[in-house]
């Protein structure tokens, strides 16, 4: 029969092994487990963003190229300031490339698309991208579709 202290220290090993099991789930499972080589920045500017958030995906044909790093009210157009950091093995975006804010789902978390254009010039680190759409508040469809109907003669 074992000794009460190595039952002790195999529970105490099981206990622990569970645990870093359950933190590396988590990391996983934020997309903190994004582990790449290198990432350069792009900003981009929303006249509204919704509710995306620092940490959401940026995505490229549905595969993720990085996220968004950071979120800031520009002072002077009131614009909300994007900063993407993208992965650098995706460096070949050309210049004319378009960002979207877009909804994964009918009420699903928010995140920026990309759409690549076909200029020759690539994007740099530090580069703006010029062409933006802003997401589409759903509780704002709502309210011009209804205000639109009331509005209107039935006959």
């Amino acid at each position: 029969m074992r000794s009460s202290h190595q039952i002790e220290f195999a529970a105490g090993v099981f206990l622990l092994l569970g645990i870093a099991a359950l933190v590396f789930l988590a990391i996983q499972a934020t997309n903190g487990g994004s582990f790449s080589s290198g990432s350069y920045r792009l900003t981009a500017e929303f006249a509204n963003i919704g509710s995306l958030k620092p940490r959401a995906p940026v995505n490229l044909g549905g595969v993720r190229i990085g996220s968004v790093d950071s979120i800031e009210l520009d002072p002077i157009s009131f614009n909300a300031r994007v900063t993407l950091a993208i992965n650098t093995e995706y460096d070949q975006l050309p210049d004319d490339s378009s960002a979207a804010i877009l909804t994964s789902g009918l009420l699903g978390d928010q995140y920026v698309g990309i759409e690549p254009g076909g200029s020759p010039e690539i994007l740099q680190d530090g580069d703006k991208v010029l062409i933006t759409s802003s997401a589409v508040v759903l509780e704002q469809l709502i309210n011009r579709y209804l205000i639109g109907n009331t509005g209107e003669d039935e006959s």
